[in-house]
């Protein structure tokens, strides 16, 4: 069985969907991988290393698409926006698709991969259960993202974030405020306190009260009602707009205390919710941060310009859209180690079964043989 890793053709994307390591892991399950020539070079994973492991460099796009029973990339389909459609039209029938694919939104996308008769098994609709952790791509990518949010707001906040005692005076420490307890949030927590800095954070699910004291942050608890803000799996559920607008009133006060805010709130499949208003922006101290995680989805601040960086009232507000593959060679190395562990649920000596009984597999798989069988997705479509 041929698994193939074409180059990531998506504007700023650095990754690359298998390294060195996975190359040799799929080989003791009895697979052989071909790769798009320079696929790993911005990871830091070059041609050569691949064929060290034992993986064939393929120079024509077009032909791996040919050879390849699997194809697996970071980002396929829809996530792909710009390019992807080139890909769904070099699938086959039979063929295995396996990427970030935009499920809950991007549906001409996942009819034209049913229609080209391919399986499509989306990383983001891996269960988000114990036995699935090691597989878990969205988990692995936030904790790089949340981690180098933190960096960006150390480097460009105008002052220290650790409190320094120097005989030049003392030199109190930054103050943060994460939104969104997460994993992309807890990293970003866990981050800015190793750097030095006070850090107090917010979810609209109480449950992450204990998570957040764990890293060593206070937990800002708001009266607002939440018995229905998380959704299955664990991830925070879409409210109704009267529930964000009195969110809003009552962060006023706390995001204009604050050095740096970063927001994590991201709902799968929609628009992400506005949390900090012009008018907050408006009330924090000049030379202030906002790091805006959700920037990918529209943002969490009302002023945020995806994929920019603006200055507005003397605050910066970082509209970075994918910030995993800022730091490329890490990200593709957990990416990969995903990917790797999901297909060993399907290959069974060197053979591929896409419809075997399992839970994880299942909940990932959004086409098979010209047909939306993933519920949700399918309903989601139905309705739109």
């Amino acid at each position: 069985m041929i698994v193939g890793v074409p180059s990531e053709t998506c504007t700023d994307e650095r990754r690359v969907a298998l390294v060195p390591a996975g190359v040799a892991s799929l080989s003791k399950i009895g697979c052989t991988v071909q790769i798009e020539s320079g696929a790993g070079e911005k990871a830091g994973f070059p041609d050569q290393a691949f064929e060290e492991a034992g993986a064939t460099v393929i120079q024509d796009r077009g032909l791996l698409f040919e050879e390849a029973d699997v194809i697996v990339q970071i980002r396929g389909g829809g996530a792909n926006p710009e390019k992807g459609a080139e890909d769904v039209a070099r699938l086959r029938e039979g063929q295995l698709l396996i990427g970030f694919l935009e499920p809950l939104a991007a549906f001409d996308e996942i009819k034209a991969i049913s229609e080209r008769r391919a399986t499509a098994c989306a990383m983001e609709l891996i269960p988000r259960t114990s036995r699935a952790q090691s597989m878990d791509a969205l988990s692995s990518q936030a904790n790089i993202g949340g981690y180098k949010a933190a960096l960006i707001a150390a480097e460009r906040l105008p002052r220290l974030f650790p409190m320094m005692m120097t005989a030049a005076g003392t030199i109190t420490p930054a103050h943060v405020f994460v939104v969104g307890v997460g994993v992309a949030g807890l990293q970003a927590i866990a981050t800015c306190k190793r750097l030095g800095a006070m850090v107090q954070a917010y979810d609209v699910r109480p449950a992450v009260k204990e998570q957040v004291q764990s890293v060593g942050a206070d937990f800002l608890e708001l009266e607002l009602e939440t018995s229905a803000s998380e959704g299955s799996g664990g991830y925070a559920q879409a409210m109704d707009e009267a529930f964000y607008e009195k969110q809003r009133e009552m962060m006023v006060r706390v995001v204009a205390e604050n050095d740096v805010v970063i927001t994590t709130a991201a709902i799968p499949g929609k628009r992400a919710p506005i949390l900090v208003t012009e008018e907050m922006v408006k009330g924090m101290k000049p030379g202030s941060i906002i790091i805006d995680m959700a920037a990918e989805r529209g943002g969490n601040c009302e002023l945020t310009e995806p994929g920019k960086t603006v200055v507005k009232y003397g605050v910066s507000i970082v509209g970075e859209m994918n910030l995993p593959s800022t730091v490329p060679h890490h990200a593709s190395q957990m990416y990969s180690n995903n990917v790797v562990n999901f297909l060993k649920l399907m290959i069974d000596d060197g053979h591929l079964n896409t419809e075997i009984e399992d839970d994880i597999v299942q909940g990932a798989t959004v086409t098979r043989g010209g047909e939306i069988v993933h519920s949700m997705v399918k309903e989601l479509m139905e309705n739109a």
